[in-house]
């Protein structure tokens, strides 16, 4: 999960000045963790402690709410309610990094995803995102080429991942949806040759920056085998300990 948590931090500058290009700086001053970071730690709390996920979200949004959360979330997240929303949203799929690396088989995993995203994005396309995302996660892990990750999910989830990652660039814009932005977050890790790259990749299509990068951070780094040190030592002087804490506790475990 330190691979999606990367990826929300680097890309954290570039959701309000969108590049399309791969030539800028992984880090810079105002570089932070969102709410995307949050709500991946607050998943990832969950499994190793056995914490409902509904409890942790809600939890985590109030101990981290200045994250900068969607509208939706944020009215979710202060009421009473425990109800999901219907959401298509990609928060289903940035958050769900930490299911696609605890569990070994891809059933339980396809399973958790789901449950994972349902207590707030219930829509068959948030739920598909998720899905996707955590999928895609495991088979990379589990030592499966790109060629294997790609078919698996077209025609498993119906996404198309065929074109390529120069021509989606060119035409690509802001989009928040699981649908319009999950197939091309994948693009960015398939069309990768490392870890950096496929962070580099994710931002360069000018969109949801941080969100898509994180998506293709979990990616990226249960393919490359982690994140390189000097990434993940920038990435934890920019977490806070509680967070840095639980992220430490689930590599130990689970990576």
């Amino acid at each position: 999960m330190i691979g999606a948590i990367a990826g929300d931090i680097i890309g954290s500058v570039y959701e309000v000045n969108p590049l399309k290009t791969k030539d800028f700086p992984l880090f810079t001053i105002g570089c932070t963790f969102t709410d995307d970071t949050v709500l991946t730690v607050a998943l990832a709390d969950s499994i190793l402690n056995n914490i409902p996920y509904v409890k942790n979200l809600k939890k985590y949004y109030h101990d981290f709410y200045w994250a900068g959360y969607g509208g939706a979330f944020q009215v979710w997240a202060v009421s009473r309610k425990t109800e999901p929303y219907n959401s298509w949203g990609n928060g289903s799929a940035m958050r769900v990094s930490p299911v696609g690396f605890a569990y070994n088989d891809l059933e339980t995993v396809l399973e958790e995803a789901k449950h994972s995203a349902e207590v707030t994005h219930n829509h068959p396309e948030g739920i598909k995102g998720a899905q996707a995302t955590a999928a895609a996660i495991f088979l990379a892990r589990t030592g499966n080429d790109k060629p294997t990750i790609k078919d698996y999910i077209e025609k498993t989830f119906g996404y198309d991942l065929s074109t390529p990652l120069d021509q989606v660039r060119q035409s690509y814009y802001f989009d928040v949806s699981c649908q319009g932005s999950v197939p091309q977050s994948i693009i960015a890790f398939l069309e990768s040759s490392s870890y950096e790259d496929a962070i580099r990749n994710a931002i360069s299509l000018g969109g949801d920056s941080d969100t898509m990068a994180c998506i293709t951070g979990g990616m990226a780094q249960a393919f490359y085998g982690g994140v390189p040190d000097v990434i993940q030592e920038r990435v934890f002087e920019r977490l806070d300990k509680r967070l840095s804490d639980i992220t430490k506790q689930f590599m130990a475990k689970y990576l």
